[in-house]
């Protein structure tokens, strides 16, 4: 569905991206990982058409940059930076409503299931929305479409435990008839949602591995935490995560979203000298266990 072929970028005597050769067909959820200045962002908008580039970049058979109209009407995008829209929010999803020949009523309905009453500000510009706002505007925008291409750049960073379970939800209803492209410069962040994982370094793919494709991006997973003592640091932390309390807080349980458990450790393990013992299972069978 998309190749890249001998794809090379320079910004003036910089080479940001040499020589790349790839192939992303339908079904596959790629994460495109790297540090900054690793080439992530570059190639994307070489996917996009925003740059001219030497080698090839085609979509379906179409060339990126001459055929851009007609592929960006395929291709939901979600930003790593929002960008500095001051146009209302109403005026924002009818136009992006209408380049794509979609119905606004459907973004309208992501965002509802992400927890954002875009009608409830639809006359406030997007550029004066806080972060999550924006984050989540963009996603049903992207989301709220009929399309056979994600791409995803940080998609998740500024959204609550319970909207990134939706989120991945979401997602989950598209896999199989679109290509996913999700960039971060954290494979932690995205590990669990893909089944394939490019590493670019100085503009140079330095690894392409396919993953076990086991995750159920809809899954959820009961989590207990026990700690050798109180810290209210740790309670703050997982109090985000809508963690509750017992035994004098030295118990933590909460609820977490499957693709969410890479990076939920992670978050752990800023607190490793507290950590007495962690779980996580599935709830039907932590509840068996319980009863038990």
């Amino acid at each position: 569905m998309i190749h890249f072929e001998n794809v090379s970028k320079q910004f003036r005597r910089t080479t940001v991206l040499n020589g790349i050769d790839l192939q992303i067909g339908q079904g596959e959820r790629l994460a495109l990982v790297g540090s900054n200045g690793a080439g992530k962002t570059t190639l994307i908008r070489c996917l996009l058409g925003e740059y001219t580039c030497s080698g090839r970049v085609t979509v379906g058979g179409l060339e990126a940059r001459a055929h851009r109209t007609e592929i960006l009407k395929r291709v939901g995008f979600v930003p790593q930076l929002p960008p500095p829209l001051r146009m209302p929010v109403a005026q924002l999803l009818s136009f992006a409503a209408g380049v794509c020949d979609s119905d606004v009523e459907q973004m309208y309905a992501v965002a509802d299931q992400l927890g954002l009453d875009a009608r409830s500000f639809r006359h406030q510009p997007f550029v004066k929305l806080s972060g999550g706002q924006k984050q989540k505007l963009l996603i049903s925008i992207a989301l709220g479409r009929e399309c056979d291409l994600l791409v995803m750049d940080e998609p998740a960073a500024n959204l609550d435990p319970e909207a990134r379970h939706i989120f991945f939800t979401l997602l989950a209803e598209k896999q199989e008839n679109s290509a996913m492209i999700i960039s971060s410069h954290r494979l932690d962040e995205v590990a669990a949602l893909v089944n394939r994982v490019v590493e670019l370094d100085m503009g140079n793919v330095v690894l392409d591995d396919r993953v076990a494709d086991q995750v159920d991006m809809e899954s959820l997973l009961d989590v207990r935490v026990t700690l050798i003592r109180e810290d209210s640091a740790f309670a703050g932390t997982v109090r985000e995560w809508g963690f509750e309390q017992y035994q004098q807080g030295l118990v933590w349980q909460g609820q977490i979203a499957g693709p969410d458990r890479l990076r939920f450790l992670g978050v752990l393990s800023r607190y490793a000298g507290l950590l007495q013992g962690i779980s996580m299972e599935p709830p039907a069978k932590a509840a068996v266990a319980s009863a038990n």
